[in-house]
């Protein structure tokens, strides 16, 4: 088969298309014919050796995909061979087929017909975006509704995600990010109010978007400069949220902004928790899928890049020209 390959660590430019063998599947695994596969932050840490573990090299980048299970392993009943799945493999995805765990490989709305109700652009769109953002409001920030909410690095994937389903919930969404034709999409998506933060005071404007008070919660996959103005920034008993940092360095916040607000720093590591807690992590998804199937969710699509072009869609991300969610699929429609 064929796949993007890291052979050592570095930028997307290093990365090389090649013919590798077929993977096999291990006890507890399936392996996937991949159609698509999203592009995501945390792929650019993974190829740079930057991301909280390092695979062996070499590897493949492409942390979720969809498609169809050719194959499957030894202690797997629920799932079987055609089904259609979407599934999250951490590396692996930018390749014709890959192996995945089982436990976090979900079935696709009436995955077991050939017309399903997803297509596998869309699927391989959800679980990053949807699984991290849900699973933040929901699970860490116990977002309630006629809450403040304000999206940093707003025009992301897994910004875009937080902003659709924070108006679902009910809360007020402020959506900050670093251009005009981005926050025009925010707008778009049910943002009530935005901020330009590359021309605008972060700070000034939060104090006078909420009358002086604060926002409830801060979702924050930027951190770098922009985390110390949104911290300073909560309501009382606010609620910070740590998704990432994709502006570069990881900040340092005075932990009495904390103690004088009453306020909660809080972690989101919707990888780790999709592994350590997949029964509450499928019931998140049950109910991302049901919004998805009432059109109350829908993925923005920067653009799908052929296999051969996985290296650009990951320097796209990086150089922040996406907005949305950038895909890579295995057959460009004139390739059907």
């Amino acid at each position: 088969m064929k796949a993007i390959i890291c052979q050592q660590f570095g930028p997307p430019d290093q990365l090389l298309l090649t013919d590798v063998p077929s993977p096999k599947a291990g006890k507890g695994q399936v392996v996937i014919r991949v159609e698509a596969c999203g592009v995501n932050f945390p792929d650019t840490l993974i190829i740079e050796g930057k991301y909280q573990f390092k695979p062996s090299l070499p590897f493949s980048p492409g942390g979720e995909v969809s498609g169809t299970i050719i194959e499957v392993g030894e202690s797997v009943s629920h799932l079987h061979v055609g089904d259609r799945v979407f599934s999250l493999t951490v590396h692996g995805g930018f390749a014709e087929e890959v192996v995945a765990n089982a436990a976090t490989t979900l079935l696709m709305p009436d995955g077991r017909t050939s017309d399903g109700s997803m297509d596998y652009v869309t699927a391989a769109s959800t679980m990053y975006t949807y699984g991290t953002s849900y699973h933040a409001l929901k699970d860490r920030a116990n977002l309630q509704p006629g809450e403040t909410l304000l999206v940093m690095g707003a025009a992301g994937g897994v910004g875009l995600a937080a902003v659709q389903l924070g108006v679902l919930m009910g809360a007020r969404v402020i959506a900050a990010a670093s251009s005009d034709e981005k926050l025009t999409v925010c707008r778009a998506i049910g943002a009530t109010e935005t901020i330009n933060y590359t021309t605008e005071n972060l700070r000034d404007r939060l104090k006078d978007l909420t009358g002086g008070n604060g926002v409830d919660v801060a979702y924050d996959p930027v951190g770098d400069r922009y985390a110390e103005p949104a911290v300073r920034s909560l309501a009382w008993k606010g609620r910070y949220l740590v998704v990432g940092f994709a502006a570069g360095e990881i900040p340092s916040i005075p932990l009495n902004l904390a103690l004088l607000k009453g306020a909660s720093i809080v972690g989101v590591f919707w990888g780790a928790f999709a592994q350590r807690e997949p029964e509450t992590s499928r019931q998140n998804f049950a109910q991302i899928l049901n919004w998805i199937a009432a059109g109350q969710l829908k993925q923005h699509i920067h653009k799908l890049y052929s296999l051969a072009e996985a290296p650009n869609a990951l320097r796209d991300l990086m150089e922040r020209r996406v907005i949305g969610k950038a895909v890579v699929v295995m057959k460009m429609n004139n390739e059907q």
